[in-house]
């Protein structure tokens, strides 16, 4: 259901790399920025933090989760989008453990709501062979497949 809901609202991505982490947080948000759950002001608001705080949205190896919570600004509802980069994302340079490929984009208007989508994502990542899977996923069919295997 969950990745059936993000290929269905297109918010799903696939890119080859990335020059920056900026360049890539900027275009793993495009399809809310697309459809309008987010301003720009929220993006920024991302890369601001990121900047201030380190690479705390790189959970583990090749997954991270860009958000910001220092005062929603720029979120007009809750949304999440997903975002495959076949080249990791260095976020730390000479630290592999801050690469990232796959990108799950979060925006949630209050904090309640922003902790149970992360933990709801956290749940799904932690069935086994899950992220296996979506590394080697290249577009939406790859997505709807995994879905119907796992879930």
């Amino acid at each position: 259901m969950f990745i059936e809901e993000l290929v269905a609202k297109e918010r799903v991505q696939f890119y080859e790399e990335f020059s920056s982490w900026e360049e890539a947080i900027m275009a793993s948000f495009k399809p809310l920025l697309a459809d309008g759950s987010i301003t720009g002001a929220y993006v920024d608001s991302v890369i601001h933090c990121v900047t201030k705080y380190g690479p705390y949205i790189v959970f583990a190896p090749d997954i991270a989760m860009p958000h910001a919570q220092e005062n929603a600004e720029g979120v007009r509802q809750n949304a999440i989008s997903f975002m495959k980069v076949e080249k990791p994302v260095e976020f730390e340079k000479g630290n592999r453990e801050k690469d990232a490929r796959l990108f799950f984009s979060l925006a949630s208007a209050n904090h309640d709501i922003h902790l149970e989508n992360m933990q709801k994502l956290a749940e799904i990542l932690l069935k086994d062979g899950v992220i296996a899977a979506l590394l080697e996923a290249h577009d939406a069919d790859d997505l709807l497949a995994i879905e119907k295997r796992f879930f």
